[in-house]
C-alpha cells in the first residue's frame, strides 16, 4: 500500500534496474539462420532483407568462424537450389553430395562443436514450391512424410546435430523419429516447427530461397493465424511423437502462443523471428523512425519474457555484439 510500498524504488538507477532484471540475453540463446548457394566467392545480398546474404560454401566457412568467435553455438541451414534440380518429389534433397549435405560437412570441418540444425522440407527442392508432393493440386501428406524421413536420415549421415522439419505435415515427427532409431541415430534431436502459422511475414525468406508456392498458398498445412488452441495440440502431438524442441513461427505476433506452450509442455521452446519482422525493423530504422539497436534488443527480450529458451533470428550476430 502506498506510501509504504513504492514500485519506483527499484527503478532508481541503471545499476539497480540491472540487479533486479528478470530476463537477459546471452549468445547461448541464439540460432543463426544461414542461406547457402552453389558456387564460389558468392555473397549475394537479399534485396528484401538488407544486410543479410546468401553465401557460397567457401564464404560459409568464414561466417562460421566469425559466429564461433562471438560464442554463438547454433546455426540453422537453408539452401537455395537451382531450378534445374527441382522436381515434384524433391529428389535432390537426398543427394549425399547435395548442397545441404556439403554445407553440413563444411561447418563441422570448420567448427566441430557448432550445433548444426537443418531445414527438413520439400519446398526448396520442389518444382511447385510447396512443402509436399503435389497431385492434381493437392498436397499429399503421407507420401511427403516418407520423403521427409529420408531427408532427415541424409542430414544425419552428413553430420547434422538437429533436424528441423518445417513442413507441417501430419505424422512427420513420428516417422522421422522411427527412421532415425532404425538407422542408429538415437541421439539425433528433432526441433519441430510445431506451431507454424500461415503468415504473410515470410515474403523476404521466400525471396531468399526462391521458394514461393507456384500455385495457391500453404494454408492447407500451415496453421490459421486466428487459432490459438490448435498450437497446443500440435506441440503436444509432436512431443509425443519424439520431438525434443518445439518451435513457434512467426515470433512477435505470436508471443501469446509461446507463453501458452511454456505453461503447458515439458520441452524447450524455440521462437523464430522471421524475415518480415527483420525487414520491417530494418526499413523503419533506415527511415530514422526507430532506434534500431534498442528496438532489436527489446524485441529479443520479449521472446525470453514470453518463455522461449531459443531464438532463431537474423539479428543474432548484431545482438551478440551489443550485449
Amino acid at each position: 500500500m502506498y506510501p509504504l510500498q513504492r514500485n519506483r524504488r527499484l527503478r532508481n538507477s541503471k545499476s539497480l534496474r540491472a540487479l533486479v532484471q528478470e530476463h537477459s540475453l546471452t549468445p547461448n540463446d541464439f540460432i543463426v539462420p544461414l542461406f547457402v548457394v552453389e558456387g564460389k566467392n558468392i555473397k549475394e545480398e537479399i534485396p528484401s532483407m538488407p544486410g543479410y546474404y546468401r553465401l557460397s560454401l567457401d564464404l560459409l566457412k568464414e561466417k562460421i568462424k566469425t559466429l564461433w568467435s562471438l560464442e554463438i553455438k547454433a546455426v540453422l541451414l537453408f539452401v537455395k537450389v537451382p531450378d534445374i534440380l527441382k522436381d515434384n518429389k524433391g529428389t535432390e534433397a537426398l543427394n549425399p553430395k547435395g548442397l545441404m549435405q556439403c554445407a553440413i560437412q563444411n561447418i563441422k570441418d570448420t567448427a566441430p562443436e557448432m550445433i548444426v540444425m537443418t531445414d527438413v522440407a520439400l519446398d526448396p527442392y520442389s518444382s511447385f514450391g510447396h512443402d509436399g508432393v503435389v497431385k492434381e493440386g493437392e498436397i499429399l501428406n503421407d507420401q511427403t512424410v516418407a520423403i521427409l524421413a529420408e531427408i532427415a536420415i541424409s542430414h544425419a549421415q552428413a553430420g547434422a546435430d538437429i533436424v528441423a522439419p518445417s513442413d507441417m505435415m501430419d505424422g512427420r515427427i513420428l516417422k522421422i523419429r522411427q527412421r532415425l532409431e532404425e538407422n542408429n541415430y538415437s541421439n539425433m534431436a528433432i526441433m519441430s516447427y510445431s506451431a507454424k502459422y500461415a503468415s504473410s511475414l515470410y515474403g523476404p525468406f521466400r525471396d531468399a530461397l526462391d521458394s514461393s508456392p507456384g500455385f495457391g498458398d500453404k494454408k492447407t498445412y500451415q496453421m490459421d493465424f486466428r487459432n490459438r488452441k490448435e498450437a497446443l495440440t500440435e506441440a503436444q502431438r509432436d512431443i509425443e511423437e519424439g520431438a525434443d524442441i518445439v518451435m513457434v513461427k512467426p515470433g512477435l505476433a505470436y508471443l501469446d502462443i509461446i507463453r501458452d506452450l511454456k505453461e503447458s509442455v515439458d520441452a524447450p521452446i524455440a521462437a523464430y523471428q522471421v524475415s518480415g519482422e527483420y525487414s520491417m525493423l530494418k526499413a523503419a530504422a533506415e527511415k530514422g523512425w526507430l532506434d534500431y539497436d534498442q528496438v532489436m534488443i527489446e524485441q529479443l527480450i520479449s521472446f525470453k519474457r514470453a518463455g522461449a529458451e531459443l531464438i532463431a533470428t537474423y539479428f543474432a550476430e548484431e545482438a551478440v555484439k551489443l550485449i
